[in-house]
């Protein structure tokens, strides 16, 4: 017993000493984390564009968030604290040029296409400013190379290329592996394009699948094609050409294109950046900040006294809360009924980044954007990237849609997914045997394929699920039934062609949806935007000091893409918790490149 005392008391003591050496690393990182950030004279901006640019401040909880800090992940500067902070730079005195490097990468729904066109906006608007922009790489990947064409000085590295290689869509199938391994997979669905279950049954795309698909990369492909070209100074038939003839471009040929205006290793960047700076190339140093940290600094004051709400939606939709990364359909509806019954919030624009998920939480999430606009709060949505199935479920009843010409839209329809494993347990020699007291008493069982009742009641589930959709679009987007039930199916939609089809309103982004909102609520000479991603409070830049240095990423080789890509679908099953067992989701993971 003396024992076990001495060791109880042994580890009491070792628990206090590591949490007193915790908290003195917390505040010492507390008081690092408190230092103001200087902007000195003649500064340059140093925006590193290689990390993933999502739309809002992820809301991790606090294993994911200690998980990040342990791992030394910084969190990522969300897209509209760039813009903002692109567009003070222009007319900050302090900040002499802009120098751009690095290649974006994706991570769930961040850097898409729309998101994109965002920040090359606010680019372009900061070198209207008649300040010098540099961009560098020592490879050009087509994103960065499309927010940096128009920025009057592209560099590439002597050793370095170009990529042109045009855009792909190149999603995994398990239909095979599912039927070796004995797993099943019976589905119900509504819509001829809706084939975000296809992955499950098939080993390659449905015709309508690649239909779909074709259609929507060449409005993508053609957007930046046309992009590029206007900021080379091309037509869209030279840079088709490159891309089917050439694709990878050396230095010396990118060049000799008119698609970079200088070959230069970095030291001679470096030195370009020192004269912009006002030093000489023997300085070892130049006036600098970092995007991050300038994106940071405490934004000026807002002055209007009406508010206008900013909230986002991105991820998946999920039944209850959801965490970190999900679109929580209860929560999302509290902070939505917060907004309303604030006398204070005279409109909301909300932010819709997602491919869908559950329709229930869908529906929840959408019954409080009709109660928004019931009580004379204007609702405008701006989509981002993707905002299609339950991502358009909860936009339809919006005061007004802004989608990018390049946004994934549309996908009106539904399904079920269903999968046993039967055959696999048997071959095992594990089995189920089962009393019931009615034919539906265990519908959702994976020890047994559904019944032809089971499916036709679940399948009618789906239907109704399906119809109701049809009934709200139609009903909010001022469209008949019949028509809607034509442009729907599950097809995908960019935000182009949502335009014409009368699905969304109008073409731009998140300054312009704001703007529109202000108008909406006959505001705009007098409003302020409130929402999370403008300025970092203390105890956000805390925690973001906790995450340790940032770090460049590294190039991914095949087998973390691979493992990439298993993680991404096993993401989308993880997150089908529906109550009723159906989903409105985009068909397919669309991952573009």
């Amino acid at each position: 017993m003396k024992d076990f005392f001495k060791h109880l008391f042994a580890s009491l003591l070792a628990l206090v000493i590591f949490s007193g050496g915790f908290f003195v690393l917390f505040m010492i990182l507390a008081a690092a984390s408190g230092s103001k950030t200087v902007v000195p004279a003649k500064a340059v901006l140093i925006f590193d564009l290689s990390t993933n640019i999502p739309d809002s401040v992820r809301d991790d909880d606090p294993g994911e968030a200690l998980q990040q800090a342990l791992s030394g992940r910084e969190a990522a500067t969300p897209l509209y604290s760039l813009i903002k902070a692109l567009d003070r730079a222009a007319t900050d005195n302090r900040i002499a040029a802009l120098y751009l490097t690095g290649n974006p990468e994706s991570t769930g729904y961040g850097s898409g296409p729309a998101a994109l066109k965002e920040l090359k906006e606010a680019i372009l608007r900061f070198k209207a400013s008649g300040k010098p922009i540099v961009a560098y790489n020592m490879g050009w990947g087509k994103k960065a190379y499309y927010l940096c064409a128009g920025t009057g000085k592209v560099i590439v590295n002597p050793f370095g290329e170009m990529e042109m290689t045009g855009l792909a869509s190149e999603p995994m199938f398990f239909g095979g592996a599912f039927q070796k391994y004995g797993i099943e997979v019976q589905v119900t669905r509504v819509g001829k394009y809706k084939s975000a279950v296809e992955p499950f049954l098939l080993d390659k795309m449905s015709d309508p699948s690649r239909e779909q698909m074709v259609k929507l990369l060449g409005d993508i492909w053609g957007e930046w094609k046309d992009s590029v070209a206007k900021d080379r100074h091309k037509t869209s038939e030279d840079i088709q050409k490159i891309a089917d003839e050439q694709g990878i471009l050396m230095a010396s040929e990118a060049k000799a294109a008119g698609l970079v205006d200088q070959i230069a290793a970095e030291d001679e960047v470096l030195d370009q950046l020192k004269a912009l700076a006002g030093k000489a190339a023997k300085d070892q140093d130049f006036p600098q900040v970092s995007m991050d940290e300038y994106a940071g600094l405490p934004a000026e004051a807002q002055k209007g006294k009406n508010r206008i709400a900013l909230i986002y939606a991105e991820g998946e939709i999920v039944d209850g809360d959801g965490h970190g990364g999900q679109i929580g359909g209860d929560k999302l509806a509290r902070e939505l009924r917060k907004l309303r019954l604030d006398k204070n919030v005279k409109a909301v624009v909300m932010r819709v980044n997602s491919p869908g998920g559950s329709s229930s939480a869908s529906e929840v999430i959408q019954r409080e954007v009709i109660l928004l606009k019931e009580a004379k709060k204007p609702v405008v949505i701006s989509m981002g990237y993707v905002a299609a199935s339950g991502g358009y479920w909860i936009s339809t009843y919006g005061s007004r849609i802004f989608a990018e010409p390049n946004t994934i839209t549309g996908s009106i329809g539904v399904f079920g997914l269903l999968p046993n494993v039967k055959k696999l347990a048997n071959e095992h020699g594990i089995t189920w045997d089962e009393v019931s007291t009615s034919k539906m008493a265990n519908p959702m069982t994976m020890a047994r394929p559904k019944s032809e009742f089971e499916l036709a009641r679940i399948q009618g589930v789906v239907d109704h699920v399906y119809d109701q959709f049809l009934s709200k679009v139609a009903q909010s987007r001022g469209l008949t039934k019949e028509g809607v039930n034509e442009i729907a199916q599950g097809r995908v939609w960019s935000g182009q062609e949502a335009l014409k089809l009368k699905l969304v309103d109008e073409l731009g982004g998140l300054d312009d949806a704001i703007r529109s909102a202000a108008k909406l609520a006959k505001i705009e000479n007098d409003y302020r935007v409130e929402g999370p991603g403008i300025g970092k409070k203390p105890i956000e830049k805390l925690l973001e000091a906790l995450s340790g240095e940032k770090q460049r990423k590294l190039v991914k080789g095949p087998a973390e893409q691979l493992m990439a890509e298993f993680q991404r679908q096993l993401k989308m099953l993880t997150a089908l918790n529906d109550p009723q067992g159906v989903y409105a989701r985009m068909p397919v993971e669309i991952s573009i490149r």
